[in-house]
């Protein structure tokens, strides 16, 4: 912590260098490679084109800022938003086709079954931690700037400073763990939603979470049934 009058601020409070972008880049690469592996079935049909144009703004943020994220702009804002949404719409568009399929009752063995699921869940897991680390208090250059000083999600760190470190500020790596265990709990763990869009989108990611795994298996179950 560093003093400030007589006003001890936390790392998360205060300027900061800002965070590598590395662990937020290969989460995008990541999810890339999940949607050009997923089955024909369960993908647009121009099947490369958003992975196309994901690798290409991904490509152009490294390049353009490929260190640390720590300069506000509002073309690289604009470009990691953009970036956010395509990998999203790419995993709500495969969600959907995977949710018809089933449905529609398409033949199709256990292991394809799980195999499509799993891809997709997992391609969930990491856009929705892309998103929660993209809007987070204004995003990652803002949050180094300390920008907003309203979190919209409290992390335990947060409460218990003298615990968590000095310099311990909120990167990728904990919103993956807030995304995943959202996934996995289906309900807030130890990092709570403050803001009503962190509210709302958790409840979307747990719900398209919960679709995924209860369909999946049931349809796993009744084809080995």
């Amino acid at each position: 912590m560093t003093q400030n009058g007589s006003e001890l601020v936390p790392a998360w409070a205060r300027r900061t260098a800002g965070e590598h972008r590395w662990p937020a880049a290969m989460a995008v690469a990541v999810t890339i490679g999940l949607q050009l592996l997923m089955p024909p079935q369960v993908v647009p049909d121009a099947r490369l084109v958003l992975p196309a144009l994901q690798l290409a703004l991904l490509v152009g943020l490294v390049v353009v800022n490929p260190f640390r994220m720590d300069r506000q702009s509002a073309a690289l804002r604009a470009g990691g938003l953009v970036l956010t949404g395509l990998v999203a719409l790419a995993n709500g568009w495969s969600v959907v086709l995977l949710v018809v399929d089933l449905l529609t009752g398409r033949p199709g063995s256990p292991a394809e079954l799980l195999t499509a699921g799993g891809a997709i869940w997992l391609t969930n897991v990491l856009a929705f931690g892309l998103v929660y680390w993209e809007l987070d208090r204004g995003g990652p250059a803002a949050r180094a700037a300390a920008a907003r000083d309203r979190p919209d999600f409290l992390f335990p760190q947060m409460q218990v400073p003298e615990i968590a470190g000095a310099e311990w500020e909120p990167a990728f790596v904990d919103y993956a763990y807030l995304s995943f265990t959202n996934a996995t709990a289906f309900s807030p763990t130890d990092v709570l939603p403050l803001s009503r869009w962190a509210k709302l989108t958790m409840a979307v990611q747990a719900g398209v979470s919960l679709v995924v795994v209860v369909l999946v298996v049931a349809r796993a179950i009744n084809t080995l049934g």
